[in-house]
C-alpha cells in the first residue's frame, strides 16, 4: 500500500499528548507530597488502566499476555522508574536534554524492527529538536551527574522501544483496551518497587487527591489513549518529536503560573523545537496497521 503524509489533525492529536505530559513537573511540585516517586507513578498508572479496563471488559489472550506486561514495563514502570532518577540527580534541564535523545533512538530502532529508511533530514530535525530543548531549559550552572544522566538516556532508550514496539505488535482490540492492558501491567510491575523502596504515603489532602487524579484520568488514561492512537497513524519517528513539547509547554507554565522569565536564548530554543517538529512531520508518512484505523474492514472467512 502506497504511503501518505500524516493527516495535520493526526498530527495535531497525538501532539495533545506530550503537550499535557508537560504540565507534570508543575503538578507534581504543586500539589503533590515531595519524596515518592514512585509511588506517585503507580498511583498514577494501576487506577487510570484499571478504570479503562471496567470500562472495555476485556482482558488479554494468549502472547498478548507478556506483550502487555513487557510494553507496560517500557512505556511507564522501567521509563517513570528512570525519569524519576534522573529527575532526582539531574537538573532539571540537563534531565530533559538527555531524554531528548529518544526521536534519534527511535529512528534506529525503526531501522531495525520496522525496516523504515532513515531519513538525513529526519536525523537533522531530531539534533535541531535537541538543541532547542537545551537552549530551553538549560542553565549556565547545570551539572552532570553520571548516574542521572545513564539513567535518562535509559528512561530515553525504555520509552523509544516501546514506541516502537508499540507499532511492531499490532493488537487485535480497541485502542481503549490496548491502552488499558499497559496501564494496568505498569502499575502492577511499579506496585512492588513502591512498597519496598520507598516510605507509606501519608494521610493524602485535598491537593493531593486533586493532582493524583489529574496524573491518572488526564496524564496517563487521556493522553496515553491519544498517544498509543497516533503511533498507529503516525510513523514512530514523527511522533517521537512530538515529545519535545514537553518541555516547550513545561517552560511556559513556568513563565505563566510561576513567573519565570524567558530568555532570548529561551525563545530562540523554543522556535528550533517548532522547526524540529516541522521537520519531522514533513519527512515522515502514515500507514494505518491496526483494526481500528484501517479505512477497510478486514475479511473474514464464511
Amino acid at each position: 500500500m502506497k504511503k501518505t503524509q500524516a493527516p495535520l489533525s493526526e498530527v495535531l492529536i497525538t501532539a495533545l499528548a506530550p503537550t499535557i505530559w508537560g504540565s507534570t513537573y508543575f503538578v507534581t511540585t504543586s500539589f503533590l507530597p515531595h519524596g515518592y516517586p514512585l509511588t506517585v507513578a503507580f498511583l498514577r498508572a494501576l487506577p487510570a488502566g484499571l478504570l479503562l479496563l471496567a470500562i472495555v471488559r476485556q482482558l488479554p489472550q494468549g502472547i498478548w499476555w507478556l506483550r502487555a506486561f513487557v510494553l507496560g514495563g517500557l512505556n511507564f514502570s522501567f521509563f517513570w522508574a528512570m525519569l524519576f532518577v534522573s529527575a532526582y540527580r539531574l537538573p532539571g534541564g540537563v534531565a530533559a536534554t538527555v531524554g531528548a535523545i529518544q526521536p534519534l533512538i527511535v529512528i534506529l530502532l525503526s531501522r531495525i524492527f520496522l525496516g523504515r529508511p532513515i531519513h538525513a533530514v529526519a536525523v537533522g530535525a531530531g539534533v535541531v529538536g535537541m538543541t532547542g530543548v537545551a537552549l530551553l531549559v538549560l542553565t549556565p550552572n547545570a551539572a552532570l551527574d553520571p548516574i542521572g544522566v545513564a539513567a535518562g538516556i535509559a528512561g530515553a532508550v525504555s520509552m523509544a522501544f516501546g514506541t516502537v514496539l508499540t507499532r511492531r505488535w499490532v493488537p487485535p482490540v480497541s485502542n481503549l483496551a490496548f491502552t488499558a492492558w499497559q496501564l494496568t501491567a505498569g502499575g502492577i510491575l511499579l506496585a512492588p518497587v513502591a512498597f519496598f523502596v520507598e516510605p507509606t504515603l501519608p494521610v493524602p489532602t485535598a491537593a493531593n487527591v486533586l493532582g493524583i487524579a489529574y496524573l491518572g484520568l488526564i496524564g496517563a488514561a487521556f493522553t496515553y489513549l491519544l498517544w498509543f492512537r497516533g503511533l498507529a497513524r503516525i510513523e514512530p519517528s514523527a511522533a517521537a518529536s512530538l515529545g519535545f513539547l514537553s518541555p516547550v509547554t513545561a517552560t511556559f507554565i513556568g513563565w505563566l503560573a510561576l513567573g519565570q522569565s524567558l530568555t532570548p536564548a529561551q525563545i530562540f530554543g523554543f522556535a528550533m523545537v517548532l522547526a524540529s517538529v516541522w521537520l519531522s512531520q514533513r519527512t515522515m508518512s502514515v500507514r494505518p496497521t491496526r483494526p481500528d484505523a484501517s479505512p477497510e474492514p478486514a475479511s473474514r472467512p464464511a
